[in-house]
């Protein structure tokens, strides 16, 4: 058999799938828990997973836009902000399995390690996703720290901060619920080719490193924005005792006045 070269093709999307949702605009596809599977002629498929990516394998373009069509109809609010990733795998019969010059090489590429290669694909582009939002929160949370840093405080209005909080709060919850994306798929654990396939690329594609420091910059933004928020409610204690202070000062003069009049 000569060698060939495939490709893949991923697309991260802001929302997750319902795969169920998605199910009758594909009734050629097969489900499961963890993905749907959509094979096309001649030996190329259309992956989708709930995590908000899919991945296509040796799909000429034309009819790539046409699955992407259908579903964007299947889910008509669909962001248009999307992460786009793509990689090559090599099959050669003569070539040892191994990454080799950027690229995957195998001596055969089974539906199973095909499958493996579009999950690694499809949790490299969604790990880039969560990269930009948190990168948007580290550096939003730096402008809070950096102001209190030169001022001292914080601004009084802290219903602001509190949304910020919250989104930053939900963003951490969703990247966590992410972990699961490293979890080794069971095809993996049933042939050690394979088990060295999703080695070689989940470091190809830096995933855990770059999970951890998704989880440490979390970590930073949760402990700035605890900070951020005792000052402020720091402050505005000090500027209701104020006002209790003057209150009674007010009610003194008062007192005072009506007794001598």
């Amino acid at each position: 058999m000569p060698s060939r070269v495939h490709q893949f093709y991923a697309v991260a999307f802001e929302e997750n799938f319902s795969l169920r949702q998605i199910a009758p605009a594909f009734p050629e596809a097969r489900i499961s828990a963890l993905e749907l599977f959509v094979p096309i002629e001649p030996d190329g498929g259309l992956y989708v997973f709930p995590f908000g990516a899919i991945v296509s394998h040796d799909v000429p373009v034309e009819h790539r836009e046409r699955l992407f069509a259908r579903l964007t109809r299947a889910m008509p609010k669909l962001t248009t902000r999307i992460i786009r990733e793509d990689y090559s795998v090599l099959e050669d019969p003569a070539a040892p399995i191994g990454i080799s010059g950027g690229m995957l090489r195998v001596d055969k590429l089974t539906p199973q390690r095909a499958e493996i290669v579009a999950l690694t694909v499809a949790q490299s582009a969604a790990m880039e996703y969560y990269e930009r939002i948190v990168d948007s929160l580290f550096a939003r949370t730096s402008q809070l720290v950096d102001r209190m840093a030169s001022h001292g405080t914080v601004p009084y209005r802290i219903t602001p901060l509190h949304r910020f909080i919250g989104e930053a709060i939900s963003s951490r919850t969703e990247v966590l619920a992410v972990l699961h994306l490293l979890d080794k798929p069971d095809a993996a654990w049933e042939d050690p080719a394979m088990d060295l396939i999703y080695d070689d690329l989940r470091d190809e594609f830096d995933l855990v490193d770059r999970y951890a420091a998704l989880t440490s910059k979390l970590q930073s933004i949760q402990d700035s924005l605890v900070l951020v928020l005792d000052v402020a409610r720091d402050r505005r204690l000090v500027l209701l005792e104020v006002v209790v202070v003057l209150l009674i000062l007010l009610e003194i003069i008062l007192g005072v006045i009506h007794f001598t009049a």
